[in-house]
């Protein structure tokens, strides 16, 4: 670890405020495609869980043909780790320390879950008053709210995590994927800790 990195671990530790337990990154397919990609997210990972329990990963594909490729790079690149990851026609709701999300957008996301309920109800299987919060986030792809979400290079969240992330501190950085280093990271998370989180209130 670089001097830098000392001195912003240093910071984060000496600081009152408690670290994001659940850490959530939104990056792209094209991301991944720059040399190092998956070398730099085996890398977040181990970077995460110094401060963490979970990390959630979305990753935004344009072409749905590349989704089973990217699916077993995924899944080859953290063989060592607990790892679940979904994609758009996996019913499985796996859980696990790392959660990987394949081109699943938050509004297809939110409209697939608003559906299933419509079936249940129209099946005569749930009543209209049934529904509420914990009925739809039963049926979200990864329903736990991350406490930090870390966007590289944009200041949008791609249309991922729309329910999960309405409380959570979102932290867009100056830097694309195939740049983000360790110090990014801890950036981050000392950004999060200078927040007072209110929560919607």
């Amino acid at each position: 670890m670089g001097l830098y990195e000392r001195y912003l671990s240093v910071r984060i530790g000496r600081h009152d405020a408690d670290s994001p337990d659940h850490v959530a990154l939104v990056i792209t397919e094209r991301d991944l495609l720059e040399r190092g990609a998956y070398e730099t997210l085996s890398a977040f990972f181990d970077w995460a869980f110094e401060y963490a329990t979970r990390v959630t990963v979305y990753v935004s594909v344009l072409d749905a043909a590349a989704i089973p490729a990217l699916r077993r790079e995924l899944e080859a690149v953290n063989a060592p780790r607990e790892v679940a990851v979904r994609t758009p026609d996996d019913p499985s709701r796996a859980d696990a320390a790392i959660q990987i999300g394949i081109g699943l957008g938050g509004k297809h996301e939110f409209t697939s879950a608003v559906r299933t309920l419509a079936e249940s109800v129209d099946a005569g299987e749930l009543e209209p008053a049934e529904i509420d919060d914990e009925r739809v986030e039963d049926h979200l792809v990864f329903p736990a709210e991350p406490d930090l979400v870390i966007k590289t290079g944009a200041e949008r969240l791609s249309d991922f995590m729309i329910w999960q992330s309405v409380y959570s501190e979102l932290y867009f950085t100056d830097v694309n994927w195939r740049d983000f280093r360790k110090r990014d990271f801890l950036r981050a998370v000392r950004e999060y800790c200078n927040r007072s989180r209110r929560f919607g209130r």
